[in-house]
């Protein structure tokens, strides 16, 4: 694509701030070289890597490529058999932890979350832990070489440091012999890399050694004294020693490194590209920006596109289409109106939508494959323009001419401006047709009428305007698609104070043709205006049906949760009372089989009677959400037979006749053990097929132990229980297995220590329906079971 179009439409300007959100050097040179791509597979590719970062970042935030440096030098060295220096050796060392934290941060991906386009440069990036972590224990910094780099390196040192205490030694001593008296100053300093002491000019027969310099003044001379010429000696043997080692050092880790050239060189290159895509990702979050969808028809259908140098706080959205309804738009309007923005909105978007990047548009904005952008865009306009200005707009409108195809977009900023108006205007309708032919989708801005009309007149060709407050004298700068504009020259002036009798001899000077076509473009105005006025006023009403809709349905639901709330709690009730019930029956039942023999007739009758309490409180709990009223039964004494089945309303209990009514309708009705007296109007009629499954007739004490023989074992196992647990529960077992007609039960109390055997005994003892009972035989359990046999 003609680099100047990508100036004339800022798109470097995108691109340094593009550069500025990449975290290394080599990442911003890579995004300066971005340019629009030449096919659609490449920029889908690019807009897919970029709503990748895009997603990446907004889930995980920011990853760090600060420590990426071009290593491709040293690579180079390394492939030739070259030793790296330190310096360069700690480069490889940031590279790869920087390639641990940016593959660490690309794999902190759920398993069920879906692949991307960047999981795979991420999987293909190798820290090369053994490489990193033997330069990093080797290599301090720049200047210094760990003791751990080798046991050589460390054993050097260690002497190095022995002789150089000796040497401190054998100094100490001299300055604190009598040879103090000839020294300047009692300290121990070097002098080219041996240790010397300051002996006083003259003096230096008493201290006997080798002079190494002296003083600028020339009164200090310093000497190195004999007793450690040899000690000097050997430490600088052993740091030429230490030398050599630290270059054997870098050659192994050299070597190592060049072994994994091929390596540095792909996480370089990967880890250079994944800086320069999540620049692209971020730069589309600074800017709110979309993926928009591509096409290769040519169709450009911006919705709420915002130019992205303008502060997006204050920039007015616009609706910018082209290609599909229409090949060409012609924009008309007062000037800073927002028509050439409107063309550098369109172009730069489409630029960098071509180039792989998000543009500031809403979702499902759609951009056309454009080979070419050619724009001629003048920002200078002023009444000094002359024809050498002409003359350079026409060199660009003959260039494009020249070289547009149908994959070209065209774009005019003021077409045909800086010379005549009629030969301006009759230039720009001819270039504009000229491009219509050829089929090469155009945008235009004019003032020119003539064009307006060409626009209303001319298929494939469509009027826009840039909407203009004339109350306000201000802009709105929203693009209006359909509708030319008009300049508004009239009103503004009359707006700023000119007169009158000035407008209207400007009017008089207007053809009638020209006024009518000003007067019918200010009545479209004016209907354009109160259709959106009116489309305004229906969308808020259907946005507050929608809310009155979402308001209903929410109370609806919360009606039924409370429904269905309200059920459980009464279920919930429902099934507490009623296990109340027949836990309480359960327990008279157990009271008449223990004692109906012997009790006396008096207590059976109180405690008849306390059950019968029990059941009518339980039943006015039951049927307390219930109306108040209870219903009457409508039965006659000849509608009942004994043995019918019959629900007593009052006590809400099925039960059966034991007798007919009398004279009073007073009649006897049996309810599972209970036996009352009830009125006929109390009563309604069960239909209860005889075949039913469970079905008997009897619902005495026959019908309870024909169900408890279906769940009761033969055997109870009290394993782990105190005595007293023990007792209590075996005494409700046993009553269950006597009603159940078990002839015996098999008790399991374990052996242990003997008391649960001897509590279960003495129990056993105390019961007047058990025959016999007897410990088990072999076979049975031996000491551990007890087999109880009940009375028949």
């Amino acid at each position: 694509m003609n680099t100047k179009a990508l100036k004339t439409l800022e798109f470097d300007k995108i691109i340094d701030r593009l550069a500025e959100l990449a975290g290394s050097e080599p990442g911003r040179e890579l995004c300066r070289r971005i340019e629009p791509l030449s096919s659609l597979s490449e920029i889908e590719q690019h807009q897919t890597e970029t709503a990748d970062a895009l997603g990446r970042l907004l889930k995980n935030g920011r990853v760090s490529f600060g420590g990426i440096t071009d290593i491709r030098a040293d690579i180079k060295r390394l492939e030739i058999g070259s030793p790296l220096n330190a310096g360069e050796l700690l480069r490889l060392a940031r590279l790869l932890r920087t390639v641990s934290a940016v593959k660490a941060y690309g794999m902190q991906k759920k398993e069920e979350e879906p692949a991307d386009s960047l999981d795979e440069s991420f999987r293909l990036l190798d820290p090369l832990r053994a490489l990193c972590e033997a330069i990093d224990r080797a290599i301090i910094s720049e200047e210094e070489i760990s003791d751990q780099a080798s046991v050589k390196l460390a054993s050097i040192r260690r002497s190095i440091r022995t002789a150089g205490d000796r040497i401190h030694s054998e100094l100490t001593k001299l300055l604190n012999s009598s040879a103090r008296d000839y020294l300047q100053d009692a300290i121990i300093t070097t002098r080219n890399g041996r240790w010397c002491v300051p002996v006083k000019a003259g003096s230096q027969r008493y201290v006997p050694g080798i002079v190494h310099d002296s003083s600028s003044t020339g009164s200090t001379v310093f000497v190195e004294p004999t007793a450690v010429v040899r000690l000097n000696n050997e430490i600088r043997e052993l740091e030429g020693a230490e030398a050599a080692e630290i270059e054997a050092i870098l050659a192994a880790l050299s070597e190592m490194a060049a072994g994994h050239s091929g390596v540095l060189a792909a996480d370089y290159d990967i880890l250079v590209q994944l800086d320069a895509i999540f620049a692209r990702g971020a730069l589309a979050l600074s800017m709110n920006a979309t993926r928009p969808q591509f096409n290769d028809k040519g169709i450009i259908a911006l919705r709420k596109a915002r130019h992205p140098l303008l502060n997006k706080k204050k920039v007015v959205p616009i609706d910018i289409s082209l290609g599909e309804d229409f090949d060409m738009l012609v924009i008309t309007g007062p000037n800073t109106g927002g028509k050439t923005v409107s063309l550098k909105t369109t172009g730069l978007l489409l630029i960098m939508g071509l180039s792989g990047l998000h543009i500031p548009c809403g979702d499902r904005s759609r951009l056309g494959f454009y080979r070419e952008i050619y724009a001629d865009i003048g920002d200078e306009q002023s009444i000094e323009q002359s024809l050498s200005t002409f003359s350079a707009h026409m060199t660009n409108i003959v260039s494009f001419l020249d070289k547009a195809g149908r994959d070209s977009l065209v774009l005019f900023d003021e077409l045909g401006a800086g010379t005549d108006p009629t030969e301006g205007a009759a230039l720009a309708e001819a270039i504009l047709r000229t491009l219509l032919n050829r089929g090469i989708r155009t945008m235009a801005t004019t003032h020119y009428s003539e064009l307006k009309l060409f626009a209303l007149n001319t298929d494939r060709v469509i009027n826009g305007c840039c909407e203009f407050n004339v109350e306000t004298l201000s802009p709105t700068y929203r693009l209006l698609v359909g509708l030319p504009g008009k300049s508004n020259a009239f009103a503004i002036s009359r707006k700023l104070g000119l007169s009158d009798t000035v407008i209207e001899m400007a009017r008089a000077g207007i053809s009638e043709q020209a006024m009518s076509f000003e007067d019918m473009i200010a009545e479209l105005e004016n209907s354009r205006r109160q259709i959106e006025k009116d489309k305004a006023e229906i969308a808020d009403a259907r946005a507050e049906i929608e809310k009155t809709r979402r308001e209903i349905r929410e109370q609806k639901e919360k009606l039924a949760q409370r429904r269905d709330k309200l059920m459980a709690q009464t279920s919930e009730e429902a099934s507490r009372i009623l296990q109340k019930a027949k836990d309480y029956a359960d327990q008279t039942i157990r009271y008449y089989n223990k004692h109906g023999g012997s009790a006396a007739a008096r207590e059976l009758e109180e405690k008849r009677t306390t059950l019968r309490q029990k059941i009518d409180s339980l039943d006015k709990n039951a049927a307390a959400p219930r109306d108040s009223k209870v219903k009457k039964g409508t039965l006659k004494p000849a509608d009942l037979m004994v043995g019918d089945d019959v629900r007593v309303i009052s006590m809400n209990l099925k039960g059966t006749v034991s007798t007919l009514p009398d004279s009073r309708g007073m009649l006897f009705v049996t309810m599972g053990i209970m036996r009352s007296k009830v009125a006929l109007s109390d009563l309604e009629k069960i239909d209860t097929p005889a075949d039913a499954p469970g079905h008997d007739r009897i619902v005495g004490s026959g019908a309870i132990k024909a169900g408890k023989s279906l769940s009761v074992s033969p055997e109870i196992n009290l394993l782990g229980k105190t005595v007293d647990e023990a007792v209590a529960e075996l005494d409700k077992y046993l009553d269950d297995a006597f009603l159940a007609h078990l002839p015996k039960v098999r008790i399991v109390h374990g052996k242990g220590t003997g008391a649960l055997r001897k509590g279960v005994h003495d129990y056993l003892r105390r019961q007047k329906r058990i025959k016999a009972y007897r410990l088990g035989e072999y076979g049975e359990g031996d000491s551990g079971v007890t087999i109880a046999e009940f009375r028949s």
